[in-house]
């Protein structure tokens, strides 16, 4: 298994240098040598093998691009809508939801959400945490394809979001219908609406459901905010196929 890393744009076959973050963390953290191989990704398709041809200082690598292909974004894209969540439990649920392949997060302001982001140093240190917690989960999991965490919104603008998608779920204890029952498109965004600790209230849900949000149930068991993403994403990736193997070069 190759280490990846981040470069945008992906360089072409030939010559390169890896520096900035990620050519520090490649020559110092990992300590990679001449001969060994990495992968570059842009985080959004684009893909190359490279070989280290050997240090340029302390913080960088000369590289030999080998080979450069593309991995197509899937047809179904799914936007995980995460209510913001106390302490590191928002960074949690965006890193494993990550790692199960969420495409785009959503962090919403519910009404019982416990955290607050405002809109001045706070909330963009908090965002930005958010954001370096997808970066490197998919790079732990190797994706070409990094997902994109957006400004916070609110209930009607989350509803707005909802109206326009192709699908959207609430995942709510109330709810009678399970996930698997739910119609789910081949293509298109589908929108999957998770609740803060003190879950999705009443009225949050009539809105949500109004724009056409159908309101779900994973199981018996009632989950923790920053778990119940990763959960619904694994059943998502069964139910629509987006698990199948797909031959995506050596990545």
């Amino acid at each position: 298994m190759l280490p990846v890393f981040v470069a945008d744009p992906v360089p072409p076959v030939g010559e390169a240098v890896l520096d900035g973050t990620e050519g520090r963390h490649a020559a110092s953290v990992r300590r990679l040598r001449a001969g060994e191989a990495l992968l570059l990704t842009d985080g959004r398709g684009e893909l190359a093998k490279c070989v280290v041809a050997g240090p340029v200082g302390r913080d960088a690598l000369r590289l030999d691009v080998v080979r450069r292909w593309s991995v197509p974004r899937p047809e179904l894209r799914i936007v995980l809508a995460q209510a913001l969540l106390k302490g590191d439990r928002g960074e949690l649920a965006v890193e494993l939801a990550t790692e199960a392949g969420i495409d785009a997060v959503l962090p919403w302001r519910a009404a019982r959400s416990v955290a607050r982001w405002d809109a001045g140093e706070r909330g963009a240190k908090a965002l930005l945490r958010w954001r370096s917690s997808a970066r490197e989960a998919a790079k732990q999991a190797r994706r070409p394809w990094l997902p994109e965490v957006f400004e916070p919104v609110d209930t009607r603008a989350l509803a707005g979001r909802v109206a326009a998608a192709a699908r959207a779920v609430v995942l709510h204890e109330s709810a009678t219908t399970p996930l698997a029952d739910v119609p789910l498109p081949a293509a298109g965004e589908l929108v999957l609406v998770v609740g803060p600790e003190g879950g999705v209230d009443d009225a949050e849900l009539a809105e949500l459901a109004a724009a056409g949000a159908v309101p779900a149930r994973l199981g018996p068991a009632v989950l923790r905010a920053s778990t119940a993403g990763v959960v619904a994403l694994g059943a998502l990736g069964v139910l629509t196929g987006r698990w199948a193997l797909t031959q995506s070069g050596e990545f």
